[in-house]
């Protein structure tokens, strides 16, 4: 996870300040009074708040760097913003900032385009849900979410899929030794089209020089759509080795029908 680096944007992140809450309440005061300085060292020792939220987008795959500073600009704007009559924590006020600007940053930057009205639907839809599973103290269903925000539920999933991180066929998603095993391994195919070359190239004299257990292999795969983690169910060995063997059988074919 790329909060495991120490130094984010210069900032070495095991030395941030904590303070106490009597520091906070001192330091407040004289921002209040226009004081610069104090305003900059509440920031700094409220800079864990911003490595606490931009933790939840780690599977976005964004740069922590970019992360940390739109974080960062979401808690100047809650310094800025915060009203010490409210009797409300800080960090409950500033949390929801952070996280505001870190999924405007996201939602902008975000390679497929989506409407906005998509967007405010899913953000919706996730505040929602945060808010559900603090209240509920366990994680709400579809229907009870699309019920909060008061839209079909068709139109939450629309709306979260549509801001979804898409993947790669060729994502890994294992790895044994060098051995990578791909999203595309897991694909379950009735009719792989693989089958087009095959049938006219004289698969099956190929096959027949390929070892029992290769054989057994691409017939699984290639012929009953099988994946390969179901092929390693059925002859009890790991997903890694189905693929190994695979490839081997696959260049075994091609070379055979290639000579």
């Amino acid at each position: 996870m790329f909060l495991n680096k120490v130094e984010i944007c210069g900032v070495n992140t095991s030395e941030l300040p904590l303070l106490s809450d009597k520091e906070k309440e001192m330091l407040f005061e004289r921002i209040e009074q226009g004081d610069s300085h104090a305003r900059e060292e509440y920031i700094k020792g409220n800079l864990r708040l911003v490595l606490s939220v931009i933790q939840r987008f780690s599977a976005n795959h964004e740069n922590a760097d970019d992360l940390f500073q739109v974080g960062c600009i979401g808690l100047m704007k809650a310094v800025d913003n915060f009203d010490r009559s409210l009797d409300v924590k800080f960090s409950t006020y500033a949390v929801p900032m952070i996280l505001g600007e870190v999924r405007r940053y996201l939602r902008d930057n975000n390679s497929i385009r989506v409407s906005r009205s998509l967007r405010d639907t899913a953000y919706k839809a996730i505040y929602a849900k945060e808010q559900l599973t603090k209240s509920m103290d366990k994680d709400p269903t579809l229907k009870e979410i699309a019920k909060e925000i008061n839209l079909p539920e068709e139109d939450v999933i629309y709306a979260l899929d549509a801001i979804a991180t898409p993947m790669s066929l060729f994502d890994p998603v294992y790895q044994d030794g060098n051995d990578s095993l791909f999203l595309m391994d897991q694909v379950y195919d009735k009719k792989n089209r693989e089958e087009a070359w095959i049938e006219n190239l004289s698969l099956q004299e190929a096959m027949n020089h390929l070892p029992g257990r290769e054989y057994h292999i691409i017939q699984k795969r290639f012929f009953e759509g099988k994946t390969q983690t179901e092929v390693a169910d059925e002859i009890s060995i790991s997903q890694a080795q189905v693929s190994r063997l695979e490839k081997n059988a696959l260049k075994s074919i091609r070379n055979f029908i290639e000579e």
